[in-house]
This record gives structure tokens, C-alpha cells and sequence, in this order.
């Protein structure tokens, strides 16, 4: 109990240093956000009132954007699922999971808008890159998911199938698949939803989706098209964010 209490204590003021330290050598000026009000307020009265008559684009933008997060969700679940084997330490030996966790990390160590960047300099403009920057962004992290289900299941019904002679598939199959499925179900909706926020954002640099729409308009001063635009994002968002709900209660 003593050594829990000294090892809270030191995360605790860890934690307060880098906190003080980041205010510290942080050119934080308050002043400069309350003298921004009247700057946002003029921008946001520009947006005012939104401009309907760019709904054809809207529909276009936004079928662009789920298109790029289902493609994109799908190919990451077809790579994470070999990627997630591989990576776990209950089906796989240690020479084999750690240089794929190692592999894992590194994707995950890459911003995806740097992937789209270069896809969309390898194979042009359009909603392709984005559903390959999508797929290969979201593999690192939805492997690694999959990794934490299969290590996270009871061994009981693993050290069974064992000592029937069972191989690895058979394993999979019958003792942690069971296990694991929820947990795979509610991985896979989020990801999916972060995979449509992020998708959101692609056509900044060309990849893409309804984002292209919102760049496009506020770099031309066309803010009541750009306000439109916005506010179909939030209804996108918060529709799928509806969807992703039910999803979870229909498998949990």
C-alpha cells in the first residue's frame, strides 16, 4: 500500500511539473484571446445567413466522404485482422508479435494527413487516397485493438482446445472468437467513426470528400457557401454518431 501511495504521489507531481512547465515556456497571452472575440464574431457574421443553393454539392461532398470512411474502415478490418494475430503474444511467438507491434506503432507514429499528402502526389486528386490513407492510418491502431481482444480473453478454453491437440485456427475459432467478438463489434463502430471524422478533413489536401467543399469556399470568401457546408458536416457527424449508438446497444 505504502509503495502504491509513493507511486501516486510521483505520477501526481510528474504530472504537476510538466503541467507548470508547459505554462511556463508557453508564450500564453489571455489578453490576445479576449481581443479575438470581435475577429471570430465578424467571421462568424459572414457565415450569416448560410447559402442553400450549394445542396447539390453538399449531397455529392458528403456521399464522397462515407463512401471514403466505409472503404477505407473496410480495407483497415481486412489488414488488422492478419496484422492482429500476428501482433498478439497468445497466438503468435515473441521473435514474431514484437517486430509486428514494433511495425503497428510506426503507422501509428505517421499523421494521416501526411499520408494523404503523398497518395495523393502518387495517384492524383480524388476520394482513392483518402480511402488509402484511411485504411492504412486506421490499420495501426485497429490491429493493435485486435492484438488486446485475442490477449485479453480466458486461457481456460485455450488450454483445452491445447491439450485436445487443437491448432491455432481451431483455437481462434472455438475459444476466443466467442470472447472477443463484442469487443471487436465496438472497436471496429468507433474506429469507424473517427474514420469519418478524420475523412472530413481529407479534402484539404485534395483526397477528397466533403472537406474539399469547405476549403474551397473559404479560401474564395464564399463564407454563407462554407457556413451550408459546415452545417451539413455536424449533421453528418451527428447522424453517424446516432447510428454508432444503436450499433453498441444492438451488440453489447
Amino acid at each position: 500500500m505504502r509503495s502504491r501511495g509513493l507511486g501516486g504521489f510521483a505520477a501526481g507531481s510528474f504530472v504537476a511539473v510538466a503541467v507548470l512547465w508547459s505554462f511556463a515556456t508557453t508564450d500564453v497571452d489571455f489578453s490576445r484571446i479576449m481581443s479575438a472575440g470581435p475577429r471570430i464574431a465578424d467571421f462568424l457574421g459572414r457565415m450569416i445567413p448560410p447559402d442553400p443553393t450549394v445542396m447539390d454539392e453538399i449531397i455529392k461532398g458528403s456521399a464522397e466522404t462515407l463512401r471514403i470512411a466505409i472503404l477505407g474502415t473496410l480495407g483497415a478490418v481486412v489488414l488488422s485482422v492478419p496484422f492482429g494475430v500476428l501482433a498478439s503474444d497468445t497466438m503468435a511467438p515473441p521473435a514474431l508479435y514484437q517486430p509486428v507491434r514494433t511495425l503497428l506503432a510506426f503507422i501509428r507514429a505517421i499523421p494521416l494527413i501526411l499520408v494523404a499528402m503523398l497518395l495523393v502526389g502518387a495517384v492524383g486528386l480524388g476520394p482513392l487516397p483518402g480511402m488509402i490513407a484511411i485504411a492504412f492510418h486506421a490499420t495501426g491502431m485497429l490491429a493493435k485493438f485486435y492484438a488486446e481482444a485475442i490477449d485479453g480473453v480466458s486461457r481456460a478454453p485455450i488450454s483445452a482446445l491445447e491439450s485436445a491437440g487443437a491448432g491455432s485456427l481451431a483455437r481462434l475459432r472455438y475459444a476466443i472468437w466467442p470472447q472477443m467478438a463484442p469487443v471487436v463489434v465496438r472497436d471496429t463502430i468507433f474506429r469507424f467513426e473517427l474514420n469519418l471524422r478524420e475523412s472530413l478533413i481529407l479534402g484539404i489536401v485534395g483526397a477528397g470528400g466533403i472537406g474539399f467543399y469547405i476549403q474551397t469556399y473559404v479560401r474564395s470568401f464564399q463564407y454563407e457557401k462554407a457556413a451550408s457546408v459546415s452545417l451539413a458536416v455536424i449533421a453528418l457527424v451527428i447522424a453517424i454518431e446516432a447510428f454508432n449508438v444503436a450499433l453498441r446497444r444492438r451488440f453489447a
